[in-house]
């Protein structure tokens, strides 16, 4: 996601998304990403380095809508909850998670504000959007600056896909590595582990780079009758 932060990365009670503490996935995260069709990449592509891959897909991509299935595991490597939604974005900072199996929860920026519901509990969280999104897996799709916030390692290639790993510069955050797995010029594989020793791997499939997204989708009105916190 699943917010116990974008921490979107997801989780439902600790609320952990790749957002990373309110925010810290958001997405995500957060923000443009992207697992397009299933065949296997060209080998020119699976041979391009991960950092070339993420460079090329936040130069080239400024929009885009997918659906997701967001996988926590354990410190035993085994899964402890898979979530499913839908994710749409435009750059540089709007988005839209929304959670619709195995709980109803929606993730939404507009640039300005994060806003984050639970329809279970009836209550909407909001936050300023750059203090939520800061040095979080979000900050990759939202088309943030990266590097000033991660320090960027290529991988070796996996699965068909490019890899890359960005280590937050900034200790004591909620996320201690993000791996992301790029191919046929899209962001395919979010790969976070947390502070916690947890592991959130999401997947992004159906991916439709540049497209036509409505921007109405990223306003959001709490309901009326549920609680409104503001952090």
């Amino acid at each position: 996601m699943r917010f116990a932060p974008f921490t979107p990365v997801f989780h439902r009670r600790c609320r952990t998304l790749a957002l990373t503490a309110l925010g810290s996935l958001t997405l995500a995260l957060a923000a443009p990403a992207a697992v397009l069709a299933q065949t296997a990449a060209p080998a020119a592509q699976t041979a391009q380095s991960g950092s070339a891959a993420l460079k090329a897909f936040l130069t080239t991509v400024q929009s885009g809508q997918s659906t997701f299935t967001q996988t926590v595991l354990g410190r035993d490597d085994k899964p402890k909850s898979t979530s499913q939604g839908e994710f749409s974005f435009v750059r540089p900072d709007r988005f839209r998670f929304v959670y619709t199996k195995p709980y109803q929860q929606t993730i939404v920026s507009d640039g300005q504000t994060l806003w984050f519901y639970d329809q279970d509990l009836a209550q909407v969280t909001k936050r300023k959007a750059s203090e939520a999104l800061a040095s979080t897996p979000v900050a990759v799709l939202a088309g943030g600056d990266l590097e000033k916030s991660f320090e960027i390692k290529d991988l070796p290639a996996r699965d068909g896909q490019s890899w890359v790993q960005a280590t937050p510069r900034q200790e004591g955050g909620s996320v201690k590595t993000l791996r992301m797995g790029l191919k046929d010029g899209g962001l395919a594989t979010l790969e976070i582990d947390d502070a916690l020793g947890q592991r959130s791997v999401i997947r992004f499939e159906r991916f439709q780079a540049n497209a036509r997204v409505n921007t109405a989708d990223f306003r959001f009105t709490p309901p009326k009758g549920v609680e409104v916190l503001s952090q």
